[in-house]
């Protein structure tokens, strides 16, 4: 019988388990090349370049075809193995790579230098997605791809971080584009022998599986672990032959099917997740939900911890919470999963069993004031189930806090405790080899592997010799690469060899090159650039300043604009006079999106504000002296300055109509006016000096400011230190404090409503308002609560508030007291209000507690 974390053995401890092991490889390899199975299930190849030659080396167009370094090992020929065996330049290089990678794994890490090792225990990262590469096909778009960056920054910094998510069994779809330019999806079957993971085995040898009571049955979940350098990601999966051929569908499509296989899914990634890491990681303090969908573990972490320590469920939670970091990336609040309680209550076994009243389930995933049939907000838990809750950008935790102001009812838009970590990328993923040669030789081997120091210096002092010719070598790898796709995407759709002799002939490596790639979504814009056509195709067509573009994206298969718009394009592409300067390519893939953002000069980007969380592709190109012309939006909006790249800004204007066509008129004048001429204005020798200056800034201004190496040590200091030390602190004594803060909260709201403001005495002494006011505390003690003035933000002045010292004795009143306090008369009098809002040491307010109370 497999080994199974279950649900119905509460409390019960498996030390074989503490941390598992893997299946042993199926085929057996030459003794001299066992360490090619270590390197090709470390996915630490995906960001190597040393390792892409080495696999090219095995078989150059296995690996062109899959970039799968495990299913090379699985499809080569015995007899090519036999001739590598005896390869002595093969060994070399081989050998180099294992040295690298002990190298990498032995090495301190800059965590533990920085901080020491004791600082933090462990993180768990839960997400829906993770991109690590095409070999792991488990993402859908930019939450994946962020995921999967994370990861790979974690291990490259050494900070003690482990993935959790599912493993799909057809993942996301796949792209094609018929003859008629219509999207076609396909769901390929994601067979886990030919991906880079490894079934967790327990120390007697059986699977490991993670059971879940659901309705009428136990759902048992296989578990298979992807090694990420240093770092190591989690699957759950639920297609074993011990479920019911239903539930062996939850883990199938990437969301995909109702709202409930969506629930039943969100049920294995928070209470599934979550039980495999205190199974495998008890070590593990802090727990970081990726978007909302992983917010069941709020329930299960407060569950389990109630059941070891004999707690009740709110208890319980009040010790956890410190523990929870929850990131939301939506940037409208009906992005957000929702679920309805009829559905709810049918899978209450797996969400309220263990004394859990289904009431604080509710309370937690509602705002106040909701309708007594309003559905559970997955983000809502999330963040009421954390201490710590923040955005993906500086925009958008302004966006974010008008959006979760329902949680916090009567409290300032900008008091709202959603900040925000802005995204970075993994930029050893992202960069040509080109590219990592000339920051080796600037900046050293190790620079995204601690937090880069100001690279100015080293950037200026490269040549503009140097920078012109990464740019010509990586624009011409792009044509060669677009070409190849092409050829085999007129292949397949049944192109008769004339027609793929054209494939040969499209673009030229001379020419400036546009790359727009994204989803194909209404607010993602990716027509602004037709809606004047014609002027578009002089751009391209210009005798003597031409420019070519490459596009490609997919559309959601309900999304019929989406779908539309990928038509339009393709349309055009198949206009005779522009097959040489315009191509579409189909099934964007991490893969596709590498070359894109290696080779193009120009990313466009043209969200609708303030629609783009933060949106990562722009920051992709910065390492490879691309270049960004983008919407205000998002991470542009705070990364945009005139030296590094230029901005849309056509004035948004009345109607979502008015402002496209404002921001189409500016998009085409920034492009004629400023870009084209910039990349052709040439000095004697043919280098465009002023081009070179401007990649120059961005290199060295932006490539670090938005690299993941600063994401993750923002998460750090923001979150995770914090976290960590809060955890800690609420669990001493068997989580007395914890204990004693819900007898707090139980206080505090239990008489919050009888206390009262009286009118404030305001007097003027030089440059400072003077104020005396009564409160009256009818029950509440004095200790419990805080009695500030607030002013909220106005022209030429910042919102502003001063705590008030609590006095003498009201006379006559029995709990009533006089807080007095002072501000600056800089401002009128009556911009100020009295408010009275709770106090607990350890207590973030209004994250854990929300209560306020204002003068009336």
């Amino acid at each position: 019988m497999p080994v199974s974390i279950a649900l119905f053995r509460r409390g019960a401890r498996w030390p074989a388990l503490k941390r598992g092991r893997a299946m042993p490889s199926w085929r057996e390899l030459p003794a001299r090349l066992a360490a090619l199975r270590d390197l090709a299930l470390d996915l630490r190849w995906t960001w190597s370049h040393q390792a892409d030659a080495l696999w090219e080396r095995i078989d150059a167009e296995l690996w062109q075809r899959t970039r799968n370094p495990w299913t090379i090992l699985a499809d080569v020929a015995a007899t090519r193995l036999a001739e590598l065996a005896s390869d002595d330049v093969f060994l070399e290089h081989l050998d180099q790579c294992a040295a690298a990678r002990r190298s990498y794994l032995e090495g301190p890490g800059w965590f533990a230098a920085t901080y020491g090792p004791a600082a933090l225990d462990g993180v768990a990262y839960f997400s829906m997605e993770f991109g690590l590469g095409e070999a792991l096909p488990l993402y859908a778009g930019g939450l994946g791809i962020l995921a999967g960056d994370f990861l790979k920054t974690a291990s490259d910094l050494g900070v003690p971080v482990v993935g959790v998510g599912l493993l799909f069994q057809e993942g996301y779809l796949r792209q094609t584009i018929d003859a008629g330019g219509r999207q076609q999806e396909a769901y390929p079957y994601n067979e886990p022998a030919t991906m880079p993971i490894q079934p967790l085995m327990a120390e007697d040898g059986s699977p490991l599986h993670v059971a879940i009571e659901l309705p009428g049955r136990i759902l048992r979940l296989r578990v298979w672990r992807a090694s990420v350098g240093r770092t190591s990601l989690y699957l759950l999966d639920s297609n074993s032959p011990q479920n019911s051929p239903v539930d062996r569908g939850i883990t199938g499509k990437l969301y995909g099917g109702t709202t409930e296989l969506r629930l039943m899914q969100e049920i294995v990634l928070g209470v599934g997740g979550w039980r495999l890491v205190e199974a495998i990681h008890p070590e593990v303090e802090v727990c970081h939900m990726n978007e909302g969908h992983a917010a069941f573990v709020v329930l299960e972490r407060a569950r389990s911890l109630a059941a070891r320590l004999g707690l009740s469920f709110r208890q319980a939670l009040w010790a956890t919470r410190a523990g929870n970091v929850f990131t939301t990336h939506t940037p409208v609040s009906a992005g957000f999963d929702r679920f309805p309680l009829d559905l709810l209550d049918r899978y209450r076994s797996a969400l309220t069993q263990s004394g859990i009243d289904p009431a604080d389930v509710l309370a937690l995933g509602r705002a106040d004031g909701d309708a007594a049939d309003a559905p559970l907000n997955m983000a809502y838990l999330a963040a009421r189930g954390s201490l710590t809750s923040l955005g993906v950008s500086r925009r958008h935790g302004t966006v974010s806090r008008r959006i979760f102001q329902p949680l916090f009812p009567r409290w300032p838009e900008q008091e709202v405790p959603i900040g925000h970590v802005t995204n970075g990328v993994h930029v050893p993923s992202w960069d040509s080899q080109a590219a990592d040669e000339i920051w080796t030789d600037a900046c050293g081997k190790d620079r995204w592997r601690c937090i880069p120091d100001d690279m100015h210096r080293e950037v200026a002092a490269l040549s503009d010799a140097t920078l012109w010719a990464m740019r010509g070598k990586a624009r011409q790898d792009l044509v060669l690469n677009v070409r190849r796709r092409l050829r085999r995407h007129l292949a397949a759709r049944g192109n008769p060899p004339e027609a793929l002799a054209l494939a040969e002939r499209v673009l030229d490596p001379n020419v400036l090159t546009l790359g727009f790639a994204r989803r194909f979504t209404a607010y993602k814009r990716p027509n602004l650039l037709l809606r004047d056509r014609d002027r578009f195709v002089r751009l391209l067509g210009d005798r003597h300043k031409p420019a070519q573009i490459v596009l490609a994206g997919m559309a959601h298969p309900a999304d019929t604009e989406g779908k539309r718009m990928i038509h339009e394009w393709f349309a055009l592409v198949q206009c005779p006079a522009l097959r040489d300067r315009m191509v579409f390519l189909e099934d964007y893939d991490i893969s596709l999106a590498q070359e894109l953002v290696q080779g193009v000069d120009v990313w466009i980007n043209t969200p609708r504000p303030p629609w783009e969380a933060c949106g990562t592709s722009g920051m992709k190109v910065l390492v490879n002296g691309g270049l960004n012309l983008s919407v205000r939006d998002g991470w542009w909006d705070e990364a945009y300055t005139p030296e590094v790249g230029w901005t849309i800004d056509g004035g948004a204007q009345g109607s979502e109509t008015e402002q496209d066509v404002y921001d189409a008129e500016a998009l085409c004048a920034v492009l004629e006016r400023e870009i084209v001429p910039e990349f052709y204005d040439r000095d004697a020798g043919g280098v465009p000096r002023a081009w070179l200056a401007r990649i120059r800034r961005s290199m060295a201004n932006l490539t670090p400011q938005y690299g993941s190496t600063r994401m993750v040590r923002e998460y750090l200091e923001k979150a995770y230190l914090q976290a960590a030390a809060a955890l800690k602190r609420r669990m001493v004594d068997g989580a007395e404090p914890a204990k004693q803060m819900l007898a707090w909260e139980l206080r505090v709201r239990r008489n919050w409503k009888n206390m009262h403001l009286g009118s404030p005495g305001i007097d003027q002494d030089k440059d400072t308002w003077c104020y005396t006011v009564p409160v009256y505390l009818g029950e509440m003690l004095a200790d419990d609560i805080q009695v500030e003035l607030y002013a909220d933000a106005c022209t030429g002045h910042a919102a502003r508030t001063q705590p008030l010292a609590r006095g003498a004795r009201i006379p006559g009143t029995a709990n009533g007291y006089l807080y007095t306090g002072g501000v600056p008369a800089s401002r009128p009098a009556d911009h100020y209000t009295v408010r009275v809002i709770p106090l607990h040491p350890e207590v973030r307010v209004p994250s854990e507690l929300p209560a306020i109370l204002w003068q009336t």
